[in-house]
């Protein structure tokens, strides 16, 4: 029967499970999942059918809940519903938005990361998802758009109400585009007429939620079992890592299918030391991070025999999710994955987002050597990329591509004293410098005539060098990727 309380026009109707009530608060809502007996049932008139029983939702620590409410472009709006889903990277979120009655949007929730959405009318027919290869572009409503990801996903868990319900457990394609103004576009074929979404990226803060989940409903304690090599016990504190090294063996072991089976893991032989510890707090950019993963990386430019090396510290916030330190030969930097995708020169050589251009600085293929902590995609010693650095003054853009995929990151670079400040390593502050100061350092302490003479040596070196070599390699002067690799997955 439909009830009214205030302005809310609601249906409630009796579970054909187990009686209890079953509430409807969206006109657009056609299913629901039982909160009693977790019967899955759709809404006929003003009755119930029962359609099944809902698996059990996975705790994914998520600050989110069911009824939390808040504003979008100063609009109202009520979580009533959650889909849970997963892919061969990891798993979701796609939390239900009622909007003034008649409309529901879309919150996505992917690693701390947030994509507000709302339907969206393609204006043609969804093309079949083979057609929409990775890192292809295509056209909707006038506006381009990069295949940002294209992946087999499945339903694992719902709550509440939902305006549609794939079935449990059945693959089905979802395909997400992004373009350089920060759009996001999704398609999903999970229904005999594929839906498409249109959002962008936002903050928790900025949508000022309130209901959200008890802080003490998390549990601290995390999840421990023993390293498969060395039989250590071994704990994960985050909810979706896919990946952590031991801390005694310093083995890589696989957690994309649980902790509870037969564990893969790798060794590593020859341990780097962080900067920075794992476990480390520290205040930057006006949040509080948690330093959680660490890999060090190598690059090569093609042509050259010459690496270069650099280190990336994982950082993560409750509320922000994931970022970036980048500890390079030229400086600090800090970025995190871009919700939308830039568009790049056919010759790779300017790259455009957020209507800023961006020159490229280098190019080269870089590797994973050395991982430690957790991660939140499948992390592996020796996982490849051809990466390409841009800058704008002091922003930064990455792009890295992988046989699957391919990631940008954005960001800008921050003071090596920032750095060690914000972490209360001040007494070792003299470790983090970085070439990026020595320009200053180095000028403060001389005179016109000592940087003179300076000049005139190294000019004489370098004709010498050029005269006893036979052929030279470009020196590249950035230690490494601006970006952090990203291979967990877009924001689905």
């Amino acid at each position: 029967m439909a009830e009214e309380t205030g302005n809310q026009r609601y249906y409630r109707a009796p579970c054909p499970g187990c009686g209890a009530p079953v509430e409807f608060r969206s006109a657009q809502s056609t299913h629901a999942v039982c909160p009693y007996c977790q019967s899955t049932v759709v809404r006929q008139g003003d009755t119930l059918a029962r359609t099944g029983k809902m698996a059990e939702l996975f705790d994914d620590f998520s600050p989110l809940q069911l009824f939390a409410a808040g504003r979008i472009q100063d609009k109202p709006f009520t979580l009533i519903g959650r889909l849970q889903y997963t892919y061969p990277g990891g798993r979701w979120t796609e939390w239900i938005a009622a909007l003034d009655g008649d409309r529901t949007g879309v919150l996505s929730e992917d690693n701390g990361a947030y994509v507000f959405a709302l339907p969206f009318d393609l204006q043609r027919a969804a093309p079949p998802p083979v057609d929409l290869r990775v890192g292809a572009t295509t056209a909707f409503a006038g506006q381009s758009y990069t295949v940002a990801s294209n992946e087999q996903v499945a339903l694992t868990s719902a709550q509440g109400e939902l305006p549609h319900l794939p079935e449990l457990g059945k693959p089905f394609a979802m395909v997400e585009l992004r373009n350089d103004k920060g759009l996001v576009l999704s398609i999903d074929y999970g229904t005999a007429k594929p839906s498409a979404y249109l959002g962008r990226s936002v903050q928790l803060d900025d949508l000022q939620l309130t209901g959200l989940r008890d802080e003490s409903a998390k549990d601290e304690k995390g999840r421990s079992f023993n390293c498969p090599n060395c039989g250590s016990p071994v704990t994960v504190n985050l909810a979706d890592s896919k990946s952590i090294t031991c801390g005694s063996c310093n083995s890589i072991i696989d957690l994309s299918q649980g902790i509870g089976g037969e564990l893969k893991h790798a060794e590593q032989n020859e341990p780097v030391r962080p900067l920075i510890a794992l476990g480390s707090m520290g205040q930057l950019q006006g949040a509080q991070w948690q330093v959680v993963g660490f890999q060090h990386r190598m690059g090569q430019e093609p042509g050259d025999d010459e690496q270069f090396g650099w280190d990336e510290y994982l950082l993560y916030n409750k509320k922000r999710g994931f970022s970036f330190l980048v500890d390079a030969e030229d400086g600090w930097s800090m970025v995190k994955p871009t919700t939308g995708a830039p568009v790049m020169a056919e010759n790779g050589t300017t790259a455009t987002y957020l209507n800023k251009r961006y020159q490229q600085q280098y190019a080269y293929n870089a590797e994973t050597t050395y991982v430690a902590g957790e991660f939140y995609w499948q992390v592996e010693r020796g996982q490849k990329t051809f990466n390409r650095d841009f800058a704008s003054g002091g922003a930064l853009l990455s792009m890295e591509r992988s046989a699957n995929e391919l990631t940008w990151s954005s960001g800008s670079k921050i003071d090596s004293g920032a750095v060690a400040t914000a972490f209360k390593l001040d007494a070792k502050k003299d470790l983090f410098s970085r070439g990026d100061a020595l320009p200053v350092s180095a000028a403060s302490g001389m005179g016109c005539g000592t940087i003179i003479l300076v000049i005139v040596v190294i000019i004489f070196v370098l004709i010498m060098m050029s005269n006893c070599s036979g052929s030279s390699s470009g020196y590249r002067s950035s230690g490494g990727s601006y970006g952090g690799y990203s291979s967990g997955g877009g924001h689905k």
